[in-house]
């Protein structure tokens, strides 16, 4: 009898069957890993970017990261940048540099970019990007008389080049400097009649006091000395110049990287102002692989939600979330994504 209590007992007796793990919570776009990855990617974007400006993190739009075994995972983010005041050949650290003011004619970049991280470690595998330049509208609402960004082959911003050259180069005893690109051009017609105008410079083996500078050659890019000027031309009512070149001396830059494709092409090195193709202001067009990387394929971002699509969605599930009785006092967590934004939303 007192076995076969036993024996009721036992069967009566929960079964623990061992349950699957639960999947870990999605990586928000303010997570500490989460702006690792974008740092990663933003250092990554602005070195293989060899035209116009360093780009900043302006947010974190989306973030999604997929397994890959253990200790290994793909992860792809959207990310929202902002071009800064610092050229891309400036040795200047990214944070240091000043991101551009809404009003300064502000310039968006839009990138999708696909890493990897092995054991801890953060390498880029692909990026795309573009850019663009907040509208003219938006810029003449808050500030009618703001210069705004125009082509970089107007005659009024290639006179302005060529002057502001010139003038450096005849008050200078050092190297002659020679036109690399344009990277910025405003023009202002109120309340005077003004060009401004930033581009990127380097020395020729020539000195400036020669005579024959058409015949100037740019040095190795290992010796040059690469700079960047700003100008301001005042057109009318009075003929005025300012011109101001910072130097940067010896440094390694290659402005065409094998690997990387621009659309459209910037003005190659050693072109004079007169030549200078039209192209746009803000030069973050681009796709880049990892020619060394296993999976480096540029069109494998199907993946990452469109961020007005995340953001939408946030938005119906905050609404959804209140519908919902709280306790007195709760404050609901904020959606994963997208994140902050650290300086201004064009």
């Amino acid at each position: 009898m007192k076995a076969l209590v036993a024996f009721i007992l036992l069967v009566q007796l929960p079964i623990h069957k061992s349950l699957p793990a639960a999947p870990p919570a999605p990586l928000g776009c303010d997570d500490p890993e989460s702006e690792a990855a974008a740092e990663v990617a933003v250092s990554y974007i602005n070195s293989h970017s060899h035209h116009g400006y360093k780009f900043a993190l302006n947010r974190i739009e989306n973030i999604r990261v997929i397994p890959q075994g253990l200790n290994n995972e793909i992860i792809f983010l959207e990310l929202d940048l902002l071009e800064t005041k610092c050229h891309i050949l400036s040795p200047t650290p990214l944070e240091n540099c000043t991101v551009r003011s809404f009003t300064e004619h502000a310039v968006e970049g839009d990138c999708d970019v696909k890493l990897q991280k092995v054991d801890g470690k953060i390498s880029v595998l692909a990026s795309k990007c573009h850019s663009h330049a907040d509208s003219s509208e938006d810029i003449m609402h808050l500030c009618p008389d703001c210069p705004l960004l125009v082509s970089l082959n107007r005659t009024e911003v290639l006179t302005a080049v060529t002057a502001a050259l010139n003038d450096y180069n005849s008050k200078t005893a050092g190297a002659y400097l020679k036109l690399l690109e344009i990277g910025r051009a405003k023009i202002q017609y109120h309340p005077a009649h003004t060009v401004f105008v930033e581009f990127a410079v380097a020395a020729t083996n020539c000195s400036a006091q020669e005579a024959n500078v058409e015949a100037c050659q740019l040095l190795p890019d290992d010796e040059s000395n690469f700079g960047f000027c700003t100008a301001t031309q005042v057109i009318s009512p009075s003929q005025d110049l300012e011109v101001n070149c910072q130097l940067y001396g010896h440094q390694t830059v290659f402005l065409f990287q094998p690997g990387v494709t621009y659309s459209p092409p910037a003005a190659s090195a050693g072109l004079v102002p007169s030549v200078v193709q039209g192209f746009t202001n803000h030069n973050l067009r681009f796709s880049h692989n990892d020619p060394v990387a296993s999976e480096s394929s540029s069109s494998e971002f199907p993946s990452v939600l469109p961020a007005k699509s995340v953001a939408k969605r946030a938005v119906a599930e905050a609404a959804q979330h209140d519908k919902v009785p709280h306790p007195v006092g709760f404050v609901p967590p904020p959606p994963p994504c997208p994140g902050k934004v650290r300086h201004f939303k064009i």
